[in-house]
Formats: C-alpha cells, structure tokens, sequence
C-alpha cells in the first residue's frame, strides 16, 4: 500500500473498533493486528491511538454537520422537514459506526465534548428557521434558541433509539417525528404557564 491507501485503512479499522468498544476499550495492539501491520505504523502515521481516535471522530463531525447543512436548506415547509428527517435517519442507518462513534464520546444531554457541541452547532443553524416560525405565528422569536435545542434534542435522542431498534421503518418514523415537531409548533401556546393545579400539587408535595 501507499501511505495514503495505509492511512485510509487505519482509519477504517479505527472507526469499526471504536464504535464497538470506545476508545478506552481498544488497545493500539487490536489496532495494528486487525489491519495487518506492526504497532510503529499505526504511531508512525497517528502519534498512537488517542490521535487515531482524534481524525475519526474529525471527520465524523464534519460529515454530520454537512448533511446537517444540506438538508436544512430550501423553503421552510413541512415536507422539507419530513425529508430532512428521512435524510437524517438514513445517515444514522448508513454511517451507524461513526454515528456510534460520535454518541459515544459524550452523552448528548451533557452540553459538552463532541456530541455536545455538534447538538448545539445543530441547534444554531434551526434557530434562525424557528425565529421565523414563531414570529408568523405570533410567539415571542427571541425563544428560538429554546425552542431549537428541544427540536434537535429530541430528533437526536429519537435517532439513537432507532439506530438499534431499527422500526417502525425509516419513512414512518421519520412521519412521526415531523407529525409531534411540525403539529407541536402549529399549536403552541403564546404564553404557556405552569396550570394552577400543578401549582397545588408542586405545593402539596413534601421535600425530600
């Protein structure tokens, strides 16, 4: 092999184990084996494992983030979101080991490390398109960013439980997600407040 061709298979190997195992799961060893080659020439092109690790989960991010970008453009409509979140799902089901890869590294709900911030880079690029949904419909568009986190988390967490549940099919699911965001949005209310009988269970309810 070439040390381009070599590299390109390292990185193969790297992305199937990692997304198995994680990065503290595979030994540079495992690495070197499964790709036929001795351990100095895995360090010899990636430093050792942590930077093996560090180009996969790169290039995982920067294909996530441009599929991100190419689906969200066009016209806001609804069949735009349906087949954003078909693209989406099919993504996940074609790249399930560096999407594996990218959950792995930290927990979405975290706010931070790499997943982290792919949701919040996500969730900026959703926010100017819900600023306008909300203001044609009345509501306050200064709640975008809010209101984007909440649409890209729960269309996040709801494509990791599809990844290994594998059903309903990737267009019904895709139709159920866009049916709770596109539905949920229409009828939102202007000024939602806690009811008044939440209030008196939240007071009824003793400490811990």
């Amino acid at each position: 092999m070439t040390g381009k061709q070599r590299r390109e298979q390292l990185l193969d190997v790297g992305r199937r184990v990692f997304a198995e195992r994680g990065l503290d799961g595979v030994s540079i060893e495992e690495i070197a084996a499964q790709a036929g080659v001795s351990k100095p020439v895995v360090y010899e092109h990636f430093g050792g494992k942590e930077g093996l690790y560090a180009v996969v989960v790169d290039r995982e991010v920067e294909r996530f983030l441009q599929m991100a970008t190419d689906l969200l453009q066009g016209e806001d409509t609804m069949a735009k979101f349906e087949v954003a979140a078909v693209g989406l799902l099919r993504y996940i089901e074609d790249n399930s080991d560096g999407f594996r890869i990218l959950v792995r590294d930290s927990h979405p709900a975290s706010g931070s490390g790499t997943f982290g911030s792919l949701i919040s880079d996500m969730a900026g690029q959703v926010e100017y398109i819900l600023a306008d949904v909300l203001k044609t419909r009345g509501y306050d568009p200064k709640l975008a960013p809010m209101y984007a986190q909440m649409l890209v988390g729960m269309v996040t967490f709801a494509g990791q439980w599809w990844l290994d549940a594998r059903k309903p099919a990737i267009e019904d699911m895709a139709a159920h997600l866009v049916n709770l965001a596109w539905n949920g949005m229409s009828s939102l209310d202007p000024k939602p407040r806690i009811s008044d009988e939440a209030k008196r269970l939240l007071r009824d309810k003793p400490s811990a």
